[in-house]
Formats: C-alpha cells, sequence, structure tokens
C-alpha cells in the first residue's frame, strides 16, 4: 500500500547549492519533515563536473544536519552534457526482447561509447497500428555516476535511486497540479548553470533538453557591471537591496545587464520549443509554461516570457499539496527558496518500492 511505502531522501546537487529534503506521505499527499540547504564555494562544480569533491561532500553534510534529517538512503538526479534522453520509435516487442535489443538501439542515438555509459529505458507507448512502439531512452556517463557516488558516500550517505532533473521536476509538477487531458506543458527549470526544459503530455516526457546556461549569467553581469562581489549581485538579481553600493547608479545599468542576459535565456528556451513543434508527432500543442528554478523568481523574467513566448506562464510552487507544518522551523526559508525546490521535493517524493 502506498502509506506503507518506505520514504527516501530527496538530495538535490546543484551548482550553486545542496538542497535536501524528506517528505512524510498522507492520505492528503505529502507532510514536509525535513529540509536543508547549503551552499557551495564557487567553481565547486563547473560544467556539471565536480571540481572540489571533499567541499561538496561536506555541503552535503551540512545540509543533512541542519536538516536534522537520519535518513542514509536518498534519491538524486543528473543533467547536463553527460546524459543523453531520447524519446525513440523501435518495432513492436515483448519487454524481454526490449531488455535484449535496448543496448544495440541505444548505440545509434548515443555520441559516447557505449562502454562507457550506464543505459536505462521507459517504454511510453504501446505498439500503434503502424507496428512501432515509443521508448524513452536515458543513457548517463560512468564517470559521473561515479562522482555522485563518491561525494554522497563520503557525505555518509546512500544513492538508492538516481534519477534525471527533468523526470524530479516532471514528476513532482504531475503531482502537485494533476494535469487532465492531452495538452501538453512546458516546464522550464532555470538553473544556476543549466536549464532544463522538458515538455510532459499524459504525465509522460515527450521532449527534453538541457542548455548549458544559467542564472549564474545574471550574476556575473550585475558583478562586472557593478564590480561588485558574486554574492552581492546574487542579492541584487532577485530583487534585494544592495549592501554598500550606491543605489544612484544600480537600477538603470542592472536592468540593461539583466534584460540583456533575459533575452538570450529566452531565445535559447524559445528555440527548444520551436523544435519541439516542429518535429512533435505527438503530445499536442503547448498549453501552458511553467518556471521553476532559483532564477524563475529573477524579476520581470515571467512576464517577458508570457509577452514573447504568448501562452500563458506561471512560477511553480512544489508545496501546492504538500503540508508544510506551522511550527516547522524553516518555513519561510522554504516559502522563500520554493521555485528553486522543485527537483529536490520530486525527489523527495519517490520512495524504495519504486523502480
Amino acid at each position: 500500500m502506498f502509506f506503507s511505502s518506505k520514504s527516501i531522501v530527496g538530495l538535490d546537487i546543484g551548482s550553486s547549492a545542496i538542497k535536501i529534503v524528506e517528505l512524510l506521505p498522507t492520505s492528503n499527499g505529502y507532510k514536509l519533515l525535513g529540509f536543508g540547504y547549503a551552499p557551495l564555494p564557487p567553481e565547486a562544480i563547473v560544467q556539471g563536473s565536480f571540481m572540489n569533491s571533499p567541499a561538496i561532500s561536506s555541503a552535503i553534510r551540512e545540509a543533512r544536519e541542519s536538516a536534522g534529517i537520519k535518513g542514509r538512503e536518498v534519491a538524486t538526479s543528473i543533467s547536463g552534457h553527460a546524459v543523453i534522453v531520447k524519446k525513440i520509435s523501435l518495432p513492436a516487442q515483448s519487454s524481454e526482447e526490449l531488455e535484449e535489443s535496448i543496448r544495440w538501439e541505444a548505440e545509434q542515438y548515443i555520441p559516447f561509447d557505449i562502454n562507457e555509459v550506464n543505459i536505462d529505458h521507459q517504454l511510453l507507448q504501446e505498439a500503434s497500428v503502424d507496428g512501432q512502439m515509443d521508448v524513452l531512452l536515458v543513457a548517463a556517463k560512468k564517470d559521473l555516476i561515479d562522482d555522485y557516488l563518491g561525494v554522497v558516500s563520503d557525505a555518509g550517505m546512500n544513492i538508492e535511486i538516481m534519477d534525471v532533473d527533468a523526470f524530479a521536476v516532471g514528476n513532482m509538477y504531475d503531482f502537485n497540479y494533476q494535469p487532465t487531458g492531452d495538452s501538453a506543458v512546458a516546464l522550464v527549470d532555470i538553473g544556476a548553470s543549466v536549464i532544463n526544459i522538458s515538455v510532459i503530455s499524459n504525465s509522460a516526457p515527450v521532449f527534453i533538453r538541457d542548455i548549458t546556461s544559467g542564472g549564474n549569467q545574471y550574476s556575473e553581469e550585475i558583478q562586472k557591471t557593478l564590480n561588485v562581489s558574486f554574492e552581492e549581485a546574487e542579492r541584487i538579481k532577485v530583487g534585494e537591496a544592495p549592501g554598500e553600493v550606491s543605489t544612484a547608479v544600480i537600477p538603470q545599468e542592472v536592468e540593461e545587464a539583466m534584460q540583456e542576459v533575459s533575452d538570450t535565456l529566452l531565445a535559447e528556451v524559445q528555440r527548444s520549443l520551436d523544435f519541439y513543434r516542429a518535429t512533435a508527432s505527438s503530445g499536442g500543442s503547448i498549453q501552458k509554461l511553467v518556471l521553476c528554478g532559483g532564477s524563475s523568481q529573477v524579476p520581470g523574467l515571467a512576464r517577458l516570457f508570457q509577452e514573447r513566448i504568448e501562452i500563458p506562464v506561471e512560477i511553480i510552487n512544489p508545496f501546492a499539496r504538500v503540508e508544510i507544518p506551522s511550527d516547522f522551523l524553516q518555513r519561510d526559508q522554504v516559502r522563500d527558496l520554493a521555485p528553486a525546490l522543485g527537483v529536490v521535493v520530486g525527489l523527495g517524493m519517490r520512495r524504495h518500492n519504486e523502480s
């Protein structure tokens, strides 16, 4: 039964911070039991590569301790250029036959040596009238997986489930918003260094793409424009009052720098969505765009997406059907960070008995 399923700890190893949650299944959804957050030092993770593993492990321990989480089994996730997610069509076959043939099929679609990757797959659609079936193929480089296993183990925890960022966000959205019908929704997760774009229809991903740019570009432009520290630029990015910088020079210069970055990021997202529309054989037209990730909170960004893409845009609430107890110590922090917690909440909704 659902309620007897053993919970698992969600762990999001982002390029700028570690997020960790523990959720308890309830009759109405989930209840937040623990939440931890620990920033990473600059360049601990660069373009998906772990440059400072001891610092990452230390931040995982810090986040776990601040959350008061005792569990050691975690679900975590990966994204970026070392991960390939592709929907493919194959001749109808049994699950046993697919297990035997998927590795050979994968060689045709994966730009890596097949011996350097771990492969998994999920059947999306049974055989259609033309005798084809849709399969979601996932491949991740083994050295990336080893990096994750290493830092989590050194932090005193074990990886029970390895997911993909875009899947975690999709599961979180599906549970909280319970979409109906076959219309497609675009989920755009704007992280510090990667933008994960996924289009889901009927609770299944029909298109996924990672873009190697993100919210750090805002901070870097502000840093250069105003000659301030990266930490100060981060605060200014999300609309906080600047510290020692003269407020007289900030508004126009910051606005122009951020507008330029917003235009660049939006153009990248627009190209991906245009590609989806041009190639989608199923999944329907995109009815809504949902923003998440820390940089979805950049002032004016959601409005800009709305104006340019011309479909309804909203910022996600990963806790729409998750109870946050009134006496939860980090309640305000969780509320403030909520749009950035889509991945980790989705991971926290995984359970040990899931494949």
